[in-house]
C-alpha cells in the first residue's frame, strides 16, 4: 500500500473523486513529506503551509457541496521561484529580489488557481535561471534525491528535486536552454519544454525573452499531460503566445519515423548515456516505430549561438534592476553611478554578472555584427535544418545531457564545462520546438539517464503519446526512495 505522497496527480485526482481521501489529507501528506526530506534535498525556498491547507479546505468544501471539479483540483504543486505568485515571495533565487512579493499572478498561476491546485510553495533555482546545476542560487544549493552529493540539474533543479523526492506529484519549471529537461534527466522524472508561444510568459521573470518557456515536470507522462493541457493556450497579455488547444494523439507507434542525428551521439556523450538512449530507441522500434539516420550539421555551433543570444537578451532584461524602483538597493548616499554599481555588484551573483557582461559586450557597437548578428543568422540555419529533418522523420530522439548528474561543486570553477552540458538541449530553444525528457536507463552508479524526444512546432501531443507508449512498455519510471 502506497503512502499518499507517493501517488501521482492522476491517481490522487481519482481518489478525490471517489471520496476515498480529502484534499486536506493530501495537502497534509505533502507538507509532512516536505518537512521530512527538506533537510536533505533543499528544494524549497518558501513553503506556503497555511495557504496550502486553506486552499485544500476550500476544495473539500466544494466537493461536499457537490460541485463538479477539474482533474487538478486539490493536487499539491511546487512552482519555480521565477514565476510570479500573488502575495507569495518570488525571488528568482537572487539577493536582488530577496524580498519581492508580487501584487499579481502569472498567467500560468491564474490558470492553475482556476483549476484548483494547491500551492505548497516556491522552489529553488539557479539565480535568474542562469545555470545548469542549481548551485548558483543566492540562498542554497539543491541536492539530487538519487544522490544528495550530486546536483539535480538546472536551472529548474528545485522543481525537479521536489518531484523526484515525492514532495509533490508535479511542478512547473522554466526552460531557456534545457532548464526543464536537464534536471528532469538528472532526477529521473519527465519534463516537457513546450513550443515557444504554447504557454504564456506573462508574469515570468525574464531571462532571455525569445527562448524562455514554462514547462511541466512530473513522475509520470499522464501528469505532465494533465498539467500542460491546463496551462497552454493564447494569452492577450503575451503577444508571443499562440491560440493553442491541446488534443490527445493516438498512442499507436506503427509507422512512426524516429530520427537519430549523428551529431548528438558523438564526442562528449558518455558511453553509458549513448547506450541507454539507443536502447530506448530500440524499445520504440519494438512498439512499431522505424529509425532514420539524419544530420543536423549546425549543432556544433549551437552552444555558441545560444550563449550569445541568451546573454544579450539577459543584459537587456536585467538592466531594469538598477536599485532605484525595486529590488536590492546599494549605496543611496552616493551618486547615481555609484548606486547602479553597488546595487548590481552586490545584488547579482557571479554567474549573472558574467552573462550580463558577455551580453553587453556582444551588443556593443564594435561587436554587434561580429557576434550577435551572426548568432541570429545561425539561429535561422538551425531552425531550417530541423524543418528539413522533419521531412524525413516524425520525431527526433537524442540524449538529454552528455553525462549523468555530476558532483556538487565539481564544475563551479569551470563555467565552460558547465555550459557544455547544454549541448543536446539548446537547439530546441533556438528553433522554438517542443522537447520532452524521460528516463531511459541508469549508469553504473544507479543514476538516471534521460532520453529527449523533439518534434515539430506544436506537436506536444505526439511527443506525449510516444512517451506514454514507452512508459507503459517499460512498466513505468522508478522513484528513488529516501
Amino acid at each position: 500500500m502506497k503512502e499518499l505522497h507517493q501517488y501521482s496527480a492522476t491517481e490522487l485526482s481519482a481518489l478525490l473523486r471517489e471520496k476515498k481521501v480529502s484534499a486536506t489529507e493530501i495537502a497534509k501528506a505533502s507538507l509532512a513529506r516536505i518537512a521530512a526530506v527538506e533537510p536533505t534535498v533543499d528544494a524549497y525556498l518558501t513553503v506556503t503551509e497555511e495557504k496550502a491547507l486553506a486552499d485544500a479546505a476550500a476544495i473539500d468544501a466544494k466537493i461536499a457541496a457537490g460541485e463538479e471539479l477539474g482533474a487538478l483540483a486539490g493536487i499539491p504543486i511546487a512552482i519555480k521561484d521565477n514565476i510570479c505568485t500573488k502575495n507569495v515571495k518570488t525571488t528568482c533565487a537572487s539577493k536582488m529580489l530577496g524580498g519581492f512579493v508580487p501584487p499579481y499572478e502569472a498567467t500560468v498561476m491564474e490558470r492553475l488557481n482556476k483549476a484548483g491546485v494547491v500551492l505548497t510553495g516556491k522552489v529553488n533555482m539557479d539565480e535568474f535561471a542562469m545555470g545548469g546545476s542549481c548551485e548558483n542560487s543566492f540562498f542554497k544549493a539543491t541536492k539530487n534525491p538519487w544522490d544528495p552529493t550530486r546536483v539535480p540539474g538546472g536551472s529548474s533543479g528545485g522543481s525537479a528535486a521536489a518531484v523526484a523526492a515525492c514532495e509533490v506529484p508535479f511542478s512547473l519549471g522554466s526552460d531557456t536552454g534545457g532548464s526543464v529537461r536537464c534536471p528532469a534527466s538528472f532526477c529521473g522524472i519527465v519534463g516537457l519544454k513546450p513550443t515557444y508561444g504554447a504557454v504564456s510568459r506573462y508574469g515570468v521573470v525574464a531571462f532571455a525573452s525569445s527562448l524562455d518557456q514554462i514547462g511541466p515536470m512530473a513522475r509520470t507522462v499522464d501528469d505532465v499531460e494533465l498539467l500542460f493541457s491546463t496551462i497552454c493556450g493564447r494569452d492577450p497579455r503575451d503577444a508571443t503566445s499562440h491560440q493553442y488547444t491541446y488534443e490527445k494523439a493516438a498512442r499507436d507507434l506503427k509507422g512512426l519515423r524516429v530520427g537519430l542525428p549523428k551529431e548528438y551521439f558523438g564526442e562528449g556523450i558518455t558511453a553509458e548515456v549513448k547506450a541507454a538512449v539507443l536502447k530506448g530507441v530500440k524499445q520504440l522500434e519494438a512498439l512499431g516505430a522505424s529509425v532514420v539516420e539524419i544530420s543536423l550539421p549546425s549543432t556544433d555551433y549551437a552552444l555558441s549561438a545560444y550563449y550569445i543570444i541568451s546573454s544579450a537578451e539577459a543584459s537587456s532584461n536585467l538592466a531594469r534592476y538598477d536599485g532605484v524602483k525595486y529590488g536590492y538597493s546599494g549605496r543611496r548616499d552616493a551618486g547615481l553611478d555609484e548606486l547602479y554599481f553597488t546595487s548590481r555588484s552586490e545584488g547579482f551573483g557571479p554567474e549573472v554578472q558574467r552573462r550580463i557582461m558577455l551580453g553587453t559586450y556582444v551588443l556593443s557597437s564594435g561587436y554587434y555584427d561580429a557576434y550577435y548578428k551572426r548568432a541570429k543568422r545561425l539561429q535561422q540555419m538551425i531552425a531550417a535544418e530541423f524543418t528539413e529533418a522533419f521531412t524525413k522523420c516524425d520525431i527526433i530522439a537524442t540524449p538529454v545531457t552528455p553525462t549523468t548528474a555530476f558532483k556538487l561543486g565539481e564544475r563551479c570553477a569551470d563555467p565552460v564545462q558547465m555550459y557544455a552540458g547544454d549541448i543536446c538541449t539548446v537547439t530546441v530553444n533556438i528553433a522554438g520546438l517542443p522537447g520532452l525528457a524521460m528516463p531511459c536507463g541508469y549508469d553504473a552508479g544507479g543514476l538516471p539517464i534521460g532520453m529527449q524526444l523533439i518534434g515539430p512546432k506544436f506537436s506536444e501531443n505526439r511527443l506525449i503519446a510516444v512517451a506514454k507508449s514507452y512508459e507503459t512498455a517499460v512498466g513505468g519510471f522508478a522513484v528513488k526512495e529516501m
